[in-house]
């Protein structure tokens, strides 16, 4: 790990010590954060994130229903229109 963000995150767990954050609580907020973080990267697609986490899209599966995570919100706009929704394109087939 490098040194500054070594250095980061020791500053960060004495904040968190010193204002009486539980350690359940730190390891249960730093989970969902990360998750969150390569969820937002992969744009909510689970299977990706999860090979990315190195661990079973179940598994992430089951952490993100644990955390009360909701991948909605990511996935916003990355889905395809219904096709009553598409515009029709005529495709003609060219005679030889």
């Amino acid at each position: 790990m490098r040194q500054d963000l070594k250095d980061q995150l020791e500053a960060l767990i004495l904040q968190m010590y010193k204002s009486n954050i539980l350690y359940s609580e730190a390891v249960r907020e730093f989970k969902k954060r990360f998750i969150i973080t390569v969820l937002e990267e992969n744009r909510g697609n689970q299977c990706k994130a999860a090979r990315q986490l190195g661990m079973h899209r179940n598994t992430l599966s089951r952490t993100m229903q644990e955390l009360k995570i909701d991948v909605r919100p990511l996935r916003a706009g990355a889905k395809r229109p219904p096709r009553s929704a598409r515009p029709v394109t005529l495709e003609r087939k060219q005679i030889r």
